[in-house]
């Protein structure tokens, strides 16, 4: 339970660094409140869409991604930021595009730690 929280707590800096590092360079926005509190909320909301919703649509996409030799998992990050940005309005996304960069950038952020924690900790 409580490396299970402690992945958690790392997923959620991540995504949140992450969220970060795209909003600098897209130069999205992010509500009219406090900058840091609307990035640590937005990356926690897209911590727990990746951590519940991802996998259920990675099962129902399989045959997509198997036919695309796995391409079709930039458009489902794309998809979990475009909810990410729907399930919390300060966390604007100007369109797909925009949430398919940033799902590519979040994922590779979140791949390179997940890869670095595995190695630590195995």
């Amino acid at each position: 339970m409580k490396k299970q929280l402690i992945r958690l707590l790392i997923r959620w800096f991540v995504t949140s660094l992450g969220l970060e590092l795209v909003t600098r360079f897209l130069n999205l926005s992010l509500g009219d409140r406090n900058y840091l509190v609307d990035i640590i909320i937005g990356g926690l909301i897209l911590a727990v869409i990746n951590i519940v919703i991802k996998p259920i649509l990675i099962i129902l996409s399989l045959p997509a991604i198997l036919f695309s030799l796995g391409l079709f998992m930039i458009i489902i990050n794309g998809v979990t930021v475009y909810l990410a940005s729907k399930l919390y309005p300060p966390l604007h996304i100007n369109n797909f595009w925009v949430a398919i960069f940033a799902g590519i950038v979040i994922g590779l952020l979140n791949y390179l730690v997940s890869t670095i924690l595995e190695e630590r900790y195995s």
